[in-house]
């Protein structure tokens, strides 16, 4: 089944067969026992009243016996042999003998000589040892009483008139005056019991089928109505992936529940989709721009070299060349980085790292004023080439706006080691402050330069920042310039300090 709501319906018809099914085993074993006891309860009242009127010493012939087919009674001696039974009683199981003929004299006092009883005096004391045996037995009534431990009961069948049903039998004690203990078992029709049993599991094995086609529709219905949304944000899905339109948003529900919030991600998903796909069209626009102005100078010139080779500018095009060298560069580096390219894990002295920057740069246009502490302990983890890539485009940036000085320094501050790059140009507006770190971004001061980059020196050098773990931002300077400080957590060897 691969759809959720037939999952959800034969998930939920199995949960319900499974708790009704263990419902009904429980009610039925219960309404049968209850039934069962009072069967039981009322076949005991009849064997006491019977077993009340032996210890009576009632004549077998004249036991008041209730109506055979509601309390059929059977009463045995003490060696198990009937001596009194109900009228009609046929035949009987259950009650550890099937004789129902009743084989005795006609008084509980005494008992048939032709059967094996003897008399009073002679046979139940040589029987059972005398009336001082029978006294000391505790399970034993005394004479002329009724026992009153809780009777043995059984289950068996009894016939009358030849029909057999089941019947619960109670088997009670009673104790003559002359002694004689006799067992009074009478019997209850368990017919009650089982005709409401019966009736009981035909109606569960009849509910249950419509229980579960009821439990299964409503499942099926409630299902569809709570999975609609999801149908319509698959749908909407649908239609974006097959028209590419990522300012389509899929339908929010008005609920609160699990579907409006999966609504709400997708449509924040597509959002941040839509702005990466952006940012990717303005990044390949923008780099096809940047590399299009010298490729197509460096063509001219080298046509021009061709069919006149005493008028080529060879510094120009080396100069071009150059450009789309650190171009080419640049973008293989954001290519990089926006891929996930982690940075080293190579420990860096951040104080010898400028150092060598600012010795390489021998041609800039002012020189760098530089200041490092003599002691050290300036080390930071991470890739030296992109650091010194970052110090580079920092040290590139303050060249470019500075009218008279740049200045790079390096020191710790709690934990931290900071390398901040200062210049004396116009500085960079506080609105701008944000916007000077994203791609292909430049300032109209930087546009109107001839030597002006392409925008890429400042984002490459913050993601490099973000991904050693640091910051680098821009703030004025106390000269009046911009003043750039990066900013990366220092390693164990590099104390905390001002």
């Amino acid at each position: 089944m691969r759809s959720v709501r037939a999952r959800a319906a034969a998930g939920a018809m199995v949960v319900v067969a499974v708790a009704l099914i263990g419902a009904g085993i429980a009610v039925l074993l219960v309404l049968r026992a209850n039934l069962t006891d009072q069967a039981g309860l009322q076949a005991e009242v009849a064997a006491r009243e019977v077993a009340g009127q032996l210890a009576l010493d009632v004549p077998y012939g004249r036991l008041d016996l209730p109506d055979v087919e509601e309390h059929p009674v059977q009463v045995t001696d003490e060696d198990g042999r009937p001596v009194a039974a109900s009228k009609d009683l046929e035949a009987v199981s259950g009650t550890g003998t099937d004789r129902v003929t009743p084989n005795a004299s006609p008084t509980p006092g005494s008992s048939g000589s032709g059967s094996g009883s003897g008399s009073d005096d002679d046979g139940s004391g040589d029987r059972h040892g005398g009336d001082d045996h029978r006294d000391d037995d505790a399970n034993t009534p005394a004479r002329g009483e009724v026992s009153t431990d809780d009777p043995d009961f059984t289950n068996g069948t009894a016939t009358v008139d030849g029909d057999t049903a089941d019947y619960r039998f109670a088997a009670v004690s009673a104790t003559t005056s002359t002694g004689v203990t006799l067992t009074v078992r009478a019997g209850a029709p368990l017919a009650t019991e089982q005709k409401a049993v019966g009736s009981v599991r035909a109606a569960m094995l009849i509910g249950l089928p419509v229980m579960l086609l009821v439990v299964a529709v409503v499942t099926w219905l409630v299902t569809r109505r709570a999975l609609r949304p999801v149908e319509g944000i698959r749908a909407e899905m649908a239609a974006i992936t097959a028209s590419e339109d990522l300012s389509r948003r899929v339908p929010e529900p008005g609920s609160r529940d699990e579907i409006a919030r999966l609504a709400r991600t997708t449509n924040e998903t597509l959002t941040a989709l839509e702005a990466s796909v952006g940012r990717q069209r303005r990044f390949v626009a923008d780099a096809s721009h940047e590399l299009r102005s010298p490729i197509a100078s460096l063509r001219t010139q080298l046509e021009v070299g061709e069919a006149h080779p005493e008028l080529l500018d060879l510094r120009g095009a080396v100069a071009d060349t150059v450009r789309l060298q650190a171009l080419a560069a640049d973008l293989l580096l954001l290519a990089r980085l926006d891929a996930g390219e982690r940075p080293g894990n190579t420990p860096v002295d951040l104080g010898a790292l400028v150092h060598e920057e600012v010795l390489q740069r021998t041609g800039d246009r002012i020189p760098v004023a530089m200041s490092v502490p003599e002691s050290g302990h300036l080390e930071v983890t991470g890739s030296r080439g992109q650091l010194a890539r970052v110090i580079g485009n920092l040290l590139d940036n303050a060249e470019r706006h500075a009218e008279s000085s740049v200045a790079v320094s390096v020191f710790r501050d709690h934990g931290s080691v900071v390398v901040a790059v200062t210049d004396d140009g116009a500085g960079v507006p506080e609105p701008e402050r944000e916007r000077v770190f994203e791609r292909f971004v430049r300032l109209d001061d930087a546009r109107s330069r001839d030597e002006g980059g392409a925008g890429l020196g400042l984002p490459i050098a913050r993601d490099v920042a973000h991904r050693h773990g640091g910051t680098l931002t821009a703030t004025r300077a106390a000269e009046g310039g911009a003043r750039f400080a990066l900013r990366l957590p220092g390693t164990e060897s590099s104390p905390s300090g001002d």
